[in-house]
């Protein structure tokens, strides 16, 4: 199924959730689509071949039926706010607003990744080369990156970043750093994440010790929520997780490279209470 971060007419997303039942379900109709919308067998067709828009009151009812949340949900009421707009200056408007919402691209890593998760200093000394334009000094490199860690770690850390393309050699010394978000699926990468996800937790709680508190921030947070409050609290965390980013892409010349560490996690559960 297409991405709402995919698309710029909305109505992408509601033929591709269509396609898609169709080929799960072959008796599924535009009468059983425009009856979950509020809408006619014939207006259902139309919205569909891009001859007509939601509703106002079917929108929401298209956010249920494509399970958008959140972020999600708010971009595509834009996108339908924006291809309803009768002034240009005011469909401008609304697109801009919902480019601003769309997620930040993604790179997908080879199985090289594999390797690139299983040391925590790798990704750290890809950030220092950037913040260093490009100088690859190893022994400079191997006194900036907290906590220490060897020039053999640092030697390795290179090769694994030339391997994956994700640093190019420019001249003696010196690379070009390439973008460096990735995503990843499978049970092994899944492994590989998990057991880099331990490794920041791990440095997290070594930084509350080694690392003074101007120069950190941990703090914690204890709630109690039902389902839907825990829905809201994934989503407003990875909304957060999407603004960093964002803003991260506005500095010009980065002096420290920070790591954050997203927690949200279970200490009770009553329940129903049986």
């Amino acid at each position: 199924m297409l991405n709402v971060d995919e698309i710029s007419d909305y109505r992408d997303l509601l033929k591709d959730y269509y396609v898609q039942r169709k080929l799960e379900f072959p008796l599924y109709s535009y009468k059983m689509m425009g009856q979950k919308l509020g809408l006619e067998t014939s207006q259902m067709f139309r919205v569909l071949s891009k001859e007509y828009h939601l509703p106002t009151q079917s929108v929401p009812l298209a956010k249920d039926l494509l399970k958008l949340k959140g972020r999600s949900g708010e971009l595509f009421e834009l996108l339908v706010a924006a291809a309803k707009a009768k002034s240009p200056a005011k469909k401008d408007k609304l697109y801009k607003m919902a480019l601003s919402l769309k997620d930040v691209k993604m790179r997908k890593l080879n199985t090289n990744e594999l390797l690139f998760l299983s040391k925590w200093w790798i990704p750290v000394v890809r950030a220092v080369l950037e913040m260093n334009g490009g100088n690859a000094e190893i022994s400079k490199l191997a006194k900036q990156v907290r906590p220490a860690v060897s020039t053999e770690q640092i030697e390795e850390a290179l090769r694994v970043l030339k391997e994956l393309n994700l640093i190019t050699p420019l001249a003696s010394n010196r690379y070009a750093v390439t973008q460096a978000n990735f995503t990843s699926s499978g049970a092994a990468r899944v492994t590989a994440i998990r057991s880099y996800q331990n490794q920041l937790l791990a440095l997290a709680q070594d930084s509350i010790v080694n690392v003074a508190p101007e120069s950190r921030n941990i703090s914690s947070l204890l709630v109690g929520v039902d389902e839907e409050g825990f829905e809201d609290l994934k989503n407003m965390t990875m909304e957060f997780r999407r603004q960093v980013q964002k803003r991260v892409e506005e500095v010009q010349k980065p002096k420290k490279a920070m790591q954050f560490v997203f927690a949200l996690y279970p200490v009770a559960d009553v329940g129903d209470g049986k």
